[in-house]
C-alpha cells in the first residue's frame, strides 16, 4: 500500500502543476507534469491518470477513518473535524 503521505504530495504537485498550465503553459511545468502523472499511476498501480487519481483520493479518504462524504457532483469530504476538500478526481 502507498505511503499516504507521498500520495497526498503527489496529488498537491499534480493540481498545482494543472493550474500553472491553465494559466501560463510552459514546458519545463509540462514536463514535471507527466512525471507526476506517471508517478502517480505507478504507485496506484494503474495505466489511466483518472484510476490513479481515483484510487489516491480513496485511499486518502479510507485513511481519515470515521469521514462523512456529502452528497454532490464535486465528492466534497467532511473530515473528522470538520475541515472540507474537495476530490481530485472530479
Amino acid at each position: 500500500m502507498p505511503d499516504p503521505k507521498t500520495v497526498r504530495i503527489l496529488l498537491t504537485r499534480y493540481a498545482t502543476l494543472k493550474i500553472a498550465q491553465a494559466e501560463r503553459e510552459r514546458a519545463t511545468a509540462a514536463r514535471e507534469l507527466e512525471d507526476v502523472s506517471y508517478t502517480l499511476c505507478v504507485l496506484m498501480g494503474t495505466t489511466s491518470l483518472q484510476d490513479a487519481i481515483a484510487k489516491a483520493d480513496a485511499l486518502l479518504e479510507a485513511g481519515r477513518g470515521g469521514t462523512d462524504t456529502a452528497g454532490g457532483a464535486g465528492g466534497t469530504v467532511v473530515g473528522k473535524e470538520g475541515e472540507t476538500g474537495l476530490s481530485l478526481a472530479v
